[in-house]
């Protein structure tokens, strides 16, 4: 059973910088659930894509994965001979928890899972590439060498899914989505002491593009016919084509 969300729940003298330990492992599940709109239909699509984009003898990367929600989605979904999921995360905490829920489902889909920086590693011979909500946590300004990494390592026709927190140019619908998400946050049971500290454990680790920046980052990497297949508030999940 997940255990609930409750770091934040009391009052702090300091709030540290948000980071993906053991604490934020163990209840994950129920604070990605409650923080983020629709991350189950994304989740649920991801294997629906991958499947439609996946070739066959070629690498499917997770990158950032933490606990492999998408892993999982993708062992299920592709039905391609001869694929391998690689699934790549930096924390170690989220690394060992991703095995035991990769180990919990029998699967055709080889799967490998490394502790490492996703900026550290080579993307070879991929046909589908997920970054569900990872950018966002990536130093800007490498996020155009990581992208640039990733096309050159994809098969034509490969597919990349990027899931992310946007910041409207607009700044009335900037603040409009914000207020909605913190309203979506209160429905979930958080309270106003929580969604405070959040924010400002937060604030100077997730540091979040507009959709234009985004657009412009992938087509000056060569990515193609971009589709904006999922947005709720300021949450969005896009996809190009190599």
């Amino acid at each position: 059973m997940n255990q609930k969300d409750a770091i934040y729940s009391q009052p702090k003298s300091k709030v540290n910088d948000f980071c993906f330990d053991e604490a934020v492992a163990q209840v994950f599940p129920d604070m990605i659930q409650r923080s983020v709109p629709g991350y189950s239909t994304i989740i649920d699509n991801i294997g629906l894509i991958a499947n439609r984009f996946a070739q066959q003898d070629s690498n499917l990367y997770d990158l950032g994965c933490s606990l492999g929600a998408a892993s999982l989605a993708m062992r299920r979904s592709v039905k391609q001979p001869n694929c391998e999921i690689i699934a790549v995360d930096n924390s170690q905490a989220m690394v060992d928890k991703c095995l035991l829920h990769l180990n919990a489902f029998k699967s055709d889909i080889p799967t490998k899972v490394y502790c490492n920086d996703i900026l550290d590693i080579e993307i070879e011979n991929a046909s589908v590439v997920v970054l569900n909500f990872t950018m966002q946590f990536i130093p800007p300004p490498q996020r155009d060498m990581l992208i640039e990494k990733i096309y050159s390592g994809m098969k034509p026709g490969g597919v990349l899914v990027l899931s992310e927190k946007i910041r409207h140019e607009n700044c009335l619908a900037n603040e409009l989505v914000i207020d909605l998400h913190h309203e979506f946050k209160r429905n979930n049971g958080y309270s106003e002491l929580e969604i405070s500290q959040k924010r400002s454990a937060i604030e100077n680790v997730m540091l979040i593009d507009s959709l234009e920046t985004h657009k412009t980052r992938l087509d000056k990497a060569g990515f193609k016919n971009f589709v904006m297949w999922f947005c709720c508030f300021n949450f969005t999940s896009m996809l190009v084509v190599k």
